[in-house]
């Protein structure tokens, strides 16, 4: 049985509405173009999320390089401090931005009763490895040093990140394990991007051209690296799955579907996440493709999906 054969009516319903282009990455600008056209139509049915403020800031980029963008979205009336959740954006480590997440941002702000920090990291293949991580750290490590001022309390900072956001976080936790300046309590990695050698059965197994498929993750790879996929000496902050230790990482949260091809990666690192002692909760939901959270949200199965995620993080956060 193929991967179309999997899905539900309703799924199909949905890709069939979105254009067969939009995941074509031999014209990155066209595809970043299509995707904020497509983001932007989104965000015009979603409703208001009142009780949040919102603000940028510009905050010391790496050594040598350029300003990152912060933005904060924080819960009105609350009593400070309140719990960090530091949230990286998807989009195959070449699209996405700040703005995308805007609707998520403030729901998770008003819903957890905590501040949420966004970073607008550069994307590749224009900003290679580092750049794309060291400016998820040097926003991490912002919001770290000014938590008090946000309101933030310090010792209760978790991360977040869907797709690319999720390799990026679970590579962030490397960092800050390895930096040991700011402390990370969890980590939620939402069908995370991890390993750039694609040789699982599942990264085979995508190929359909309106989901991400293994042209377009080779392509994302590619652009990240500067190099080809699966070469020698990839850094694990790059690639997590690379990474030979895995101890002393904070609590992890990973949860896919079982028709993403990410599906095998994710799970054989939440099972090392385990055997290195790191407290791990792994969801494996059957019929979710990726994205489908977000593209199907009224689905029994999508529905079940945000309960038993916001439910971990809530749990995460406040104890």
């Amino acid at each position: 049985m193929d991967f179309e054969d999997r899905l539900d009516e309703q799924s199909k319903a949905v890709l069939e509405m979105i254009p067969a282009e939009l995941l074509d990455l031999s014209d990155i600008p066209k595809a970043r173009l299509m995707v904020d056209g497509l983001m932007a139509a989104m965000f015009e049915a979603a409703p208001d999320i009142p009780g949040v403020e919102v603000e940028d800031h510009w905050v010391p980029g790496p050594p040598g390089d350029p300003d990152v963008m912060v933005r904060v979205y924080s819960p009105s009336e609350v009593e400070t401090p309140v719990p960090g959740l530091y949230y990286i954006h998807g989009g195959g480590m070449v699209l996405g931005n700040v703005p995308m997440g805007d609707v998520e941002c403030k729901e998770l702000a008003a819903d957890m009763g905590c501040v949420v920090a966004s970073v607008e990291y550069r994307l590749a293949p224009e900003h290679p490895h580092p750049a794309p991580i060291e400016d998820c750290y040097a926003g991490l490590k912002w919001f770290a040093d000014t938590s008090e001022s946000l309101g933030v309390d310090r010792g209760r900072i978790a991360i977040t990140g869907a797709s690319a956001g999720g390799g990026l976080a679970a590579a962030l936790a490397l960092l800050a394990r390895d930096r040991g300046e700011v402390e990370i309590i969890y980590q939620e990695l939402i069908y995370p991007m991890l390993d750039d050698r694609n040789i699982t059965h599942s990264s085979h197994y995508v190929r359909h051209p309106k989901v991400w498929n293994r042209k377009a993750n080779i392509a994302g790879w590619t652009a990240l690296l500067g190099k080809p996929v699966g070469s020698d000496d990839v850094s694990p902050y790059a690639s997590p799955a690379r990474a030979e230790d895995l101890s002393g990482l904070p609590p992890a949260f990973i949860i896919v579907g079982d028709l993403d091809l990410f599906v095998d990666e994710d799970i054989e690192y939440a099972q090392r996440l385990g055997q290195a002692g790191v407290a791990t909760e792994l969801h494996v939901f059957p019929g979710a493709f990726h994205g489908s959270n977000i593209m199907v949200p009224m689905s029994e199965t999508s529905q079940r999906w945000e309960k038993i995620r916001r439910d971990a993080l809530r749990q995460a956060l406040h104890g």
